[in-house]
């Protein structure tokens, strides 16, 4: 089943804060809407006769370990950052994607020819997401997680 419609940053920053919630996570969000962070909730013109929404981009951070935060820029497209690992996610998935770290559906595979290391974040029906991670990158939480 795909996951719900978030056609807004405001309705998944929304979503995202539920997900926390149900999680026990703190959340602070700090939010970029339009030109100078005034115009929340306004309609701005896009040219002559055309009307577009005010940008607005969204930066969470929430507490606890993993360390993980979440950008939501204007258009559907999201970055999800997992112990400095960042991952791009579809808006749509960020929830998801949340829900399966907080659950610790999180493994790293490392291999020893060649050598690297891989974060995987597996969301239960979706694709596994994957992040190569550097050798200075591995924190005590991401060596927990060596399968």
């Amino acid at each position: 089943m795909p996951p719900p419609k978030l056609p807004t940053t405001q309705a998944a920053v929304l979503a995202i804060e539920a997900v926390a919630a149900r999680h026990g996570r703190e959340v602070r969000a700090q939010h970029d809407i339009g030109r100078d962070r005034t115009f929340a909730g306004l309609v701005g013109a896009v040219g002559p006769g055309e009307l577009d929404a005010v940008p607005h981009e969204a930066l969470l951070e929430f507490g606890g370990r993993p360390a993980v935060g979440v950008r939501l820029f204007t258009h559907d497209e999201a970055v999800v950052t997992v112990e400095g690992i960042p991952f791009d996610v579809a808006r749509d998935g960020v929830p998801a994607f949340l829900d399966a770290v907080w659950k610790d559906l999180v493994q790293v595979k490392v291999r020893a020819f060649p050598p690297s290391s891989t974060l995987i974040v597996t969301v239960p029906g979706e694709p596994s997401h994957r992040e190569g991670i550097g050798v200075h990158d591995l924190t005590p939480w991401l060596a927990g997680r060596i399968r």
